[in-house]
């Protein structure tokens, strides 16, 4: 890019920066990833011959959207390595009538509920999605960052809206939502691997958040196996509602939190699990007590 003596680039980043992170945080579900994203959609634009741009908010958006894309190709191509959330605005509670304040602060918190039904996306359908039904990109724009038309580009989002709306839940879990997560949870502490088969999804994703990192597996055999090993554990449990979605939740016999768990449900089966184990994410998150 050219000198900016006036500093007119610069201040037009930085009055496109917020924005920039949110859109780069819905797709990537992690704040630290997301201000790494905004960092080098600046180093970019450094590089970038200014004269070559028509439209800088249009340009910086593409750019982001091209490097989220390519993160989340890379997390399913390198399971093993993952990625962090923030979990201390997380709400848990009971899994049964709440207080009316605890009504209150259920309405006030969706984000989870939000990411982890978007963890359920390919990273395609995650990008269309985002970027068209949250701030509305144009389909043209988004299918440069994919490589696709316009009317493909629009199959994807549509694929990807479906599949939100399937396991959106605006009034509170549904009663085969949450029937599906019992069966899960029955079927784990059983060790019942044939039962675990016919809840989960084909295709299922697990994502646990260890103290060395997230791990990430894939598909309803290895994600059963899993499970099983569960069903010899020693344990307190009890089910909750995370930010609304109904889950579960374990402590050892001492009363420490042992895990966390969340889970999306479409049309009956469960499509993606998420577990937090790691002390330090556990102790952010203000978590009921023991039944």
């Amino acid at each position: 890019m050219t000198a900016d003596p006036s500093g007119f680039v610069t201040e037009a980043f930085e009055a496109q920066r917020d924005r920039l992170r949110a859109v780069a945080h819905r797709m990537l579900g992690s704040h630290a990833d997301a201000e790494d994203v905004v960092q080098e959609a600046w180093m970019r634009l450094v590089r970038q011959d200014e004269a070559t741009i028509g439209n800088l908010a249009g340009w910086l958006t593409t750019v982001v959207g091209r490097i989220s894309l390519d993160l989340l190709r890379s997390r399913q191509a390198r399971p093993e390595v993952g990625y962090g959330q923030e979990f201390a605005n997380l709400v848990v509670l009971p899994d049964d009538d709440p207080a009316p304040d605890e009504q209150v602060a259920l309405a006030d918190s969706v984000g989870l509920a939000l990411l982890v039904v978007l963890d359920s996306l390919t990273p395609s359908e995650r990008v269309a999605f985002v970027l068209h039904d949250m701030f509305a990109v144009p389909f043209q724009e988004i299918g440069r960052i994919l490589g696709k038309s316009a009317d493909a580009t629009k199959m994807v989002a549509s694929r990807a809206r479906r599949k939100v709306r399937a396991a959106d839940r605006p009034a509170g879990p549904g009663r085969e939502h949450r029937e599906a997560v019992r069966a899960f949870q029955a079927a784990a502490l059983g060790g019942d691997f044939e039962a675990l088969l016919r809840v989960l999804d084909p295709n299922v994703k697990l994502t646990v958040d260890t103290a060395d990192g997230v791990v990430v597996t894939l598909g309803a055999t290895r994600v059963a196996a899993g499970a099983r090993m569960f069903s010899g554990e020693v344990a307190r449990h009890r089910r909750v509602l995370l930010d609304g979605i109904p889950g579960h939740m374990s402590w050892r016999p001492d009363g420490t939190p042992l895990s966390v768990i969340a889970f999306t449900v479409t049309e009956g089966r469960i499509t993606g699990i998420r577990i937090v184990v790691d002390p330090v994410e556990l102790a952010s998150i203000r978590l009921p007590a023991p039944a």
